[in-house]
C-alpha cells in the first residue's frame, strides 16, 4: 500500500518558560539567550527563543506519532533551522510523504517535514525525514 502523498498528523505546541527551564535542565544549555529576558532583548533575536534542539524534537516527536518504533530504530532527519520561537509563539509541525523506496523486506519512506509558527505562518525549520519500515509494521 502505497503512502505517497500522505500528510503526517500535525501536533500543535505553545513555548512557555518553564518547558525553556526544563529543556535547559535536561539537556546542560543554560545559553541566556533562552533563559534571560533582559539579556535576550539585547541581541538580534529582540527576546526569549526556544532551544533549537527542542523545536526539533517537535518534528521527532510528530515522525514517532506517525511511524511507531521504527522512527525511533531508523529514523534521521536532515534539516536547515530558518527562524526562531518566542516564548508565547504557537508552533505546529508539517509532514508529508514525499518518496517511497522498497530495499528487500525494508522500505524507506521520506518526508518532507518542518515546523511554523501558527499566527504568522513562518518557517521555523524544514528539511526532510528518513525512516525504515519493515514488513508492514507501521510502528
Amino acid at each position: 500500500m502505497s503512502t505517497h502523498g500522505k500528510t503526517l498528523p500535525s501536533l500543535v505546541k505553545t513555548i512557555t518558560r518553564e518547558q525553556l527551564k526544563q529543556y535547559a535542565d535536561a539537556s546542560g544549555d543554560h545559553n541566556p539567550l533562552h533563559l534571560d529576558a533582559q539579556f535576550a532583548r539585547t541581541t538580534r533575536f529582540g527576546g526569549v527563543i526556544a532551544h533549537g534542539m527542542l523545536t526539533l524534537a517537535f518534528v521527532s516527536e510528530m515522525m514517532l506519532v506517525a511511524f511507531g518504533r521504527c522512527w525511533l530504530e531508523s529514523g534521521s532527519l536532515r534539516v536547515r533551522f530558518k527562524g526562531a520561537a518566542y516564548v508565547g509563539d504557537s508552533v505546529e509541525t508539517w509532514g508529508q510523504v514525499t518518496r517511497e523506496e522498497r530495499q528487500g523486506s525494508r522500505q524507506c519512506i521520506v518526508c518532507s517535514v518542518g515546523l511554523r509558527n501558527r499566527l504568522n505562518r513562518q518557517e521555523i525549520i524544514s528539511g526532510s525525514a528518513a525512516v525504515n519500515i519493515t514488513g508492514d509494521s507501521r510502528g
